[in-house]
């Protein structure tokens, strides 16, 4: 086995897919290296995570057009993936290797049902064709929110520029040492930061709880505030934006595009006009550019939709909440969009050269206001490099009012360079050198600075995805508390929102009660499987199981609710009821559940009643007495609850069922309990007065009637 540990993370976005592979030094190596130079630094800092230009690979289109033909998406998509990165990955790694498939915008567009069905057919693929690991599907094939695409943004950030590992190089203030981080794609735009002290305070429980581990085992956590903008992406507020134009001129075929250079034609979706095209011919609107990149601000601006109310103050964009944002100590970092619209026509990509909005307005109103034929003659010269094409140029003058109408009106990063020119305006000092020269030296301190790379690393979310997973391979030295993030609370419980870096172990699931581990988000998806499974597996047993078995089982279960085995059934009911009853008992065991709906008084009988001194004696006049089980059903003690108020009178204890009360004829019926003892008892026959509407007292001493609950039992007494 090798000395370093692998992971692949596929970043699965609308337009195609992207496979990165990283490498980090094993936890016992670095501890090993630690030793033999006599220096514990190593251990202060998350693990090293690596990667390298070609261990990257992109796949067109993404999985998302998959949405219809899912059982395609692993021989179609995945293989070429999976094999490059099988290609780096050394063989005996394999197994060890975790792998990832993050999918984002495109995948939150498609219906439900063919959402899941093309992330299960990547896990079957995956799992069937690979020696990846990949335990747990849920965990590692899945589509992300944009909040989680944004906190994983800023691990990156972060850990490429140095906040987490040498906090002392980057005091930002107040204690502050972490970068804010901003990304923009096609659809949407993230934000992610600490908010100060006073901010963290107060927005407390709008932030997410970060805990990462150093290689050394120490847990160390951050407070971070995480939001998403869906709409205000660059392709989706184009789209907002030449809806707004075609809204203000409805009857023009030919739309004035003050975003787009002098004498552009382009179609509502933004695609460049050719002679035959319907367009021109007066079909359909369009769009003529004609290069004012000051009114391309204004007309964009109110596309950031300030005056949505507030429900939560305070708000940035959209009546979404945001905590106030310091920029004496939070200072950002943009990627994608941020980076590409201010670098790939202005600055070249020169990676040193920094960001400042004097300098970066000038340089955009120039190039916008030029004549679009000859702009193609310079993409043609390749004036702004190879990779700058029509394309690029034509949407960069609507993309930079975007980005600077989002960054210092919506956001409100200060205008870094604007008052400093004003005060230098006589001198030749180039400000945006001036900027340059001294952005290393403070530590990117400015409010904004756009990156794409750092120290060669491409500041990409996969990698703070990663970041988080190799800091939880550490082995902690702290009781285990979990690498990963959620929402922030109190102590050391973990919330249920909770989402672990890797598989759950046995250490962390301690430290949760079981109904958090029940209904947190991986078990509450399986619990209708798991309660089903264990119905089905109840009524096995049941079914296997004999009526005595049966029987017994129930009567322990009886005497777990205070009542004896043997007691009589009658004496007390549990919480089963008829059912229990029916389902428990004995074959061979009588049912008294006759129930009386209407009788008449004359076909009432009694079985003879002989008194308690005749039970004892045997008999009376030469005839035996009636033996307690003689007659249907009264002489069991299911009788008891069978009894109306009106016939269940007292007696003294020790006197038979049946024994007429001492002094002749009214007495009634005596049981064998009292009526403080009626405790449980369930009443199953209706009063004499039920039994004989509007008639007088029935005469209950009498020996001749008999009580139509019993089934008739005929005897003969010879």
């Amino acid at each position: 086995m090798g000395k370093h540990r692998y992971g692949a993370v596929i970043d699965a976005g609308s337009s195609g897919s992207r496979v990165y592979v990283y490498e980090w030094l094993k936890a016992e190596e670095v501890k090993d290296k630690a030793k033999e130079k006599g220096s514990d630094k190593k251990l202060d800092r998350l693990p090293n995570v690596k990667t390298k230009k070609d261990w990257r690979k992109k796949k067109h289109p993404g999985i998302s057009t998959f949405g219809e033909k899912p059982e395609e998406v692993g021989p179609e998509h995945l293989k070429e993936l999976v094999d490059f990165a099988l290609e780096i990955v050394p063989k005996d790694e394999v197994a060890q290797t975790p792998i990832f498939l993050l999918a984002t915008a495109g995948m939150r567009l498609l219906p439900d049902y063919q959402r899941e069905a093309v992330l299960d057919n990547v896990c079957r693929y995956l799992q069937q064709h690979t020696n990846f690991q990949l335990p747990d599907c849920e965990l590692h094939i899945q589509v992300i929110p944009g909040e989680t695409e944004g906190l994983y943004g800023w691990i990156a950030a972060n850990y490429l520029l140095g906040g987490f590992d040498k906090p002392e190089k980057h005091e930002h203030g107040k204690g502050h040492h972490t970068y804010g981080f901003l990304d923009m794609g096609g659809a949407s735009a993230q934000i992610a930061f600490a908010p100060n002290a006073t901010e963290a305070e107060r927005h407390a429980e709008d932030l997410k709880l970060l805990r990462l581990r150093r290689v050394g085992g120490e847990a160390v956590e951050y407070r971070v505030f995480v939001t998403t903008w869906l709409g205000f992406g660059a392709n989706e507020a184009r789209r907002r934006y030449v809806e707004s134009l075609l809204e203000a001129y409805p009857k023009s075929q030919e739309v004035p595009d003050p975003c787009l250079p002098v004498g552009l034609l382009v179609s509502q979706s933004g695609h460049e006009l050719e002679a035959h095209s319907p367009e021109l011919k007066g079909k359909k609107p369009h769009l003529v550019g004609t290069g004012k990149f000051t009114e391309c601000m204004k007309r964009t601006f109110p596309l950031l939709e300030k005056d949505v109310p507030c429900d939560d103050p305070p708000c940035l964009l959209h009546g979404q909440h945001t905590p106030s944002i310091d920029f004496d100590v939070n200072h950002f970092v943009g990627v994608s969009e941020y980076w590409h619209t201010t670098h790939e026509v202005f600055a070249m990509a020169h990676k040193d050269k920094a960001y400042d909005f004097h300098t970066y307005q000038k340089q955009v109103t120039d190039f916008c206001s030029r004549n679009w034929d000859d702009i193609v003659k310079d993409v043609g010269q390749q004036k702004w490099g190879k990779k700058v094409d029509e394309k690029t140029v034509e949407e960069v003058c609507f993309k930079a009012s975007w980005l600077i109408n989002m960054l210092h009106d919506g956001i409100g990063v200060p205008r870094v360079g604007l008052e400093q020119s004003k005060e230098k305006a006589a001198s030749s000092t180039n400000k945006t050198e001036d900027v340059v020269a001294h952005a290393k030296d403070r530590g990117f301190l400015d409010p904004f600075q756009a990156v794409d790379k750092v120290d060669g690393t491409e500041v990409s979310w996969t990698l703070g995805k990663m970041v988080l997973y190799a800091s939880s391979q550490m082995p902690p030295a702290d009781g285990g508390l979990a690498v990963g993030f959620g929402s922030n609370l109190p102590g050391t419980k973990l919330p249920l929102d909770f989402q672990f870096a890797s598989g759950k172990h046995n250490s962390v699931l301690e430290h949760q009660d079981w109904h958090d581990r029940i209904f947190s988000s991986g078990y509450s998806r399986r619990a209708p499987g798991i309660i089903i499974f264990l119905l089905i597996l109840i009524l096995a047993v049941y079914l296997v199981c004999g009526k005595e078995r049966r029987h017994t089982a129930f009567e322990k279960l009886l005497a777990l609710f205070g009542r004896r085995p043997g007691t009589p059934r009658g004496k007390r009911r549990t919480g089963l009821g008829i059912l229990g009853s029916k389902l428990f008992s004995k074959a061979s065991e009588p049912s008294y559940e006759r129930v009386l709906e209407a009788a008449d008084l004359d076909d009432l009988e009694l079985s003879s009643i002989v008194s308690e001194d005749d039970r004892h004696s045997g008999s009376s006049n030469g005839v035996e007495a009636p033996r307690t089980g003689r007659s249907s059903g009264w002489a069991t003690p299911a009788a008891n609850r069978g009894l109306s108020p009106d016939f269940a009178r007292s007696s003294p204890k020790g006197k038979g069922y049946f024994d007429v009360a001492s002094g002749g004829g009214g007495g009634g019926l005596g049981l064998g309990i009292t009526p403080f003892e009626r405790e449980g008892l369930v009443v199953r026959t209706e009063s004499k007065e039920r039994l004989a509407p509007g008639s007088a007292r029935s005469r209950n001493g009498s020996p001749v009637r008999r009580s139509p609950l019993m089934t008739p039992f005929k005897e003969s007494l010879d």
